[in-house]
């Protein structure tokens, strides 16, 4: 019984039930954007620097309901205010990693209030990326402001302890 109903759903049952059903339907597959792909393939920035090093920013978030964790760091020319270089490492989807790589070419050259203002949107925008993905964007955007919080954290510290010291 089990197999003349997977038959006839399959669209092999027999010849009145071929007739009146409809073959297998063809689901139209989904194909992400040749920029995700691209990164994804080629992910741009992927590394570290060293956490402990006062002129640099770690962002580290997380999204539990799909298990993508993204790791993004920002490092400061402490005199200019600008990001000289940024690096990421994540955990996840491909939207996921093309987000990192995106969010780090975006970071780099840019003053510290500017990157405050690239939103997940843009990203996903810029990606293409369908809606069932746009947490990756927001990761990338919630990673951004983790880094430049713990720079500012940072810097806030070694400030003090300058200030100690004096």
């Amino acid at each position: 019984m089990l197999r003349h109903a997977t038959k006839r759903i399959l669209g092999f049952g027999l010849a009145e039930t071929r007739s009146t059903a409809p073959a297998v339907t063809r689901i139209p597959r989904r194909f992400y954007h040749e920029r995700v792909v691209d990164h994804y393939n080629n992910p741009r920035n992927v590394g570290a620097f060293d956490k402990n090093d006062p002129t640099v920013g770690t962002g580290l978030v997380g999204a539990p309901a799909c298990g993508d964790v993204m790791k993004l760091q920002i490092k400061v020319d402490e005199e200019t205010g600008k990001i000289t270089d940024a690096c990421f490492k994540t955990f996840g989807c491909g939207s996921a990693i093309a987000s990192s790589s995106v969010a780090t070419e975006w970071v780099k050259g840019k003053q510290m209030e500017e990157v405050l203002t690239i939103k997940n949107t843009e990203i996903a925008k810029h990606l293409s990326l369908p809606p069932v993905k746009l947490h990756c964007s927001m990761l990338a955007e919630d990673a951004i402001k983790a880094a430049v919080k713990d720079y500012e954290a940072k810097r806030g510290k070694s400030l003090e302890t300058k200030a100690a010291e004096a």
